[in-house]
């Protein structure tokens, strides 16, 4: 991407109202609306994870950052034995652009940096297999019907 990203990790009880907005907003436009998938996004997971977010720098007019890619990491023994990366996202104008490898490499650092010496799990996208694959990741399950989409799970 031309523009500067603007990397962070929040605990929920420090995201800010407007932080909040963004993350909802954005998941839902790309899970909800653009897959055509109806499930409930606010799981009840939120409140005990860390957020990564990725903001392009605010424009030289004076404009608001603006949230353009999103990752939600979870502790070991939330949703798996080790801690897991999910609501991996990214706004559709930026995607083909490496923003997806640079979000996946932020939150693989940030969850290290929280829980070193952690597996770390996901349940991704069957079509995506290959992108994670070259992160590192291994296919850890046969495809399983996830709200409609195949999903794998790997580590």
């Amino acid at each position: 991407m031309g523009n500067t990203v603007i990397w962070s990790c929040k605990r929920f009880d420090e995201l800010s109202t407007d932080d909040l907005y963004a993350i909802l907003q954005l998941r839902s436009e790309i899970f909800v609306v653009e897959q055509d998938c109806v499930y409930q996004d606010v799981d009840g997971f939120d409140q005990g994870a860390l957020h990564v977010m990725g903001h392009l720098a605010a424009a030289e007019d004076g404009g608001a950052p603006q949230l353009i890619c999103y990752t939600r990491l979870l502790a070991p023994g939330v949703k798996y034995k080790g801690a897991s990366i999910g609501r991996v996202v990214s706004r559709k104008s930026a995607r083909g652009s490496g923003l997806g490898k640079a979000l996946m490499l932020q939150s693989l650092a940030f969850s290290r940096q929280h829980w070193p010496e952690t597996a770390i799990t996901i349940s991704a996208q069957q079509y995506l297999q290959k992108f994670y694959t070259e992160l590192g990741f291994e296919t850890q399950s046969e495809p399983y019907d996830e709200d409609g989409i195949p999903h794998i799970r790997m580590s």
